[in-house]
């Protein structure tokens, strides 16, 4: 009996706990529903006016659309380059443990000690030079740079959980290293690359601190560059098409999470605790 009270709290407490935590969201979609001409704590707070036409107006006025293309291209552009650089590099530390890796291991550790917010000035003189600047695949070095000691580190120990036999069966059979690596041990980490496209992908889609510096003209901006310029003309004027504008870069990572959150929850699991 106590057993199942025990039971009962528990799933009350998560209950309430999510509760609780979806209330921000639930006052952004009210916000977001809500007529221009309506006051938010007339009539019945928890109920909008379904005024749907705000997400067109926001649509059209904010220009998110092209904000998400361009978060789009510099986070899928990112998480590849991390996925197949931190991959490599994970394999090659592990597999071949001479000094001179073991050295480039230690100074990306010692690299993620660094707040990459102090990198600035130095990084935006360099990206100058190459022309990197307001350019889309700027944005994407700059953000797989910064992401790529963290990534190494899982990688690394994600392979020394690996058995090596299985690339020695394969390396017996005529394949490279290079080639078992791809064929044999790159399937094998996707437990590792799910942690990784985790822990790194959100972060550059909210990127905002890099961003403000290296994507400067209005059609490069990422989502929250452009919602910081439309929230910035209306200085809290017009909530409903603020809350609508919001809505609509959130939509995208919400689907996301939804259809992938069984690989998502078993990437964080397995991957990020492995070794």
């Amino acid at each position: 009996m106590k057993s199942k009270s025990y039971a009962a709290a528990r799933y009350g407490l998560i209950i309430l706990t999510c509760c609780i935590c979806l209330i921000p969201f639930y006052v952004l979609l009210v916000l977001s529903l809500n007529a221009p001409s309506r006051v938010f704590f007339e009539g019945n707070m928890f109920v909008p006016s379904f005024a749907f036409s705000n997400y067109a107006e926001a649509w059209q006025r904010s220009r998110i659309g092209r904000a998400i293309l361009n978060s789009l291209a510099i986070t899928g552009g990112s998480l590849g380059l991390l996925v197949m650089l931190g991959s490599m590099a994970g394999y090659a530390i592990t597999r071949f443990p001479n000094r001179w890796n073991k050295l480039v291991f230690r100074t990306l550790i010692a690299c993620m000690l660094i707040p990459g917010i102090i990198n600035t000035v130095p990084l935006y003189t360099l990206m100058r030079r190459l022309n990197a600047v307001n350019t889309l695949w700027g944005m994407i070095l700059v953000c797989a740079t910064l992401s790529l000691p963290a990534s190494v580190f899982i990688f690394t120990n994600y392979v020394k959980t690996l058995p090596l036999e299985i690339e020695e069966a394969a390396i017996i059979d005529g394949c490279s290293w290079f080639r078992a690596f791809w064929r044999v041990t790159f399937p094998l980490m996707k437990p590792a690359i799910a942690a990784v496209c985790i822990l790194n992908g959100f972060g550059i889609w909210n990127n905002y601190s890099q961003a403000v510096f290296f994507l400067q003209s209005a059609g490069k901006h990422n989502i929250p560059q452009s919602l910081s310029v439309f929230f910035q003309q209306f200085s809290g004027t017009q909530w409903h098409l603020m809350s609508a504008a919001a809505v609509i870069a959130i939509f995208p990572v919400a689907v996301i999470f939804l259809i992938f959150q069984k690989q998502l929850m078993r990437g964080l699991t397995n991957g990020a605790v492995k070794g």
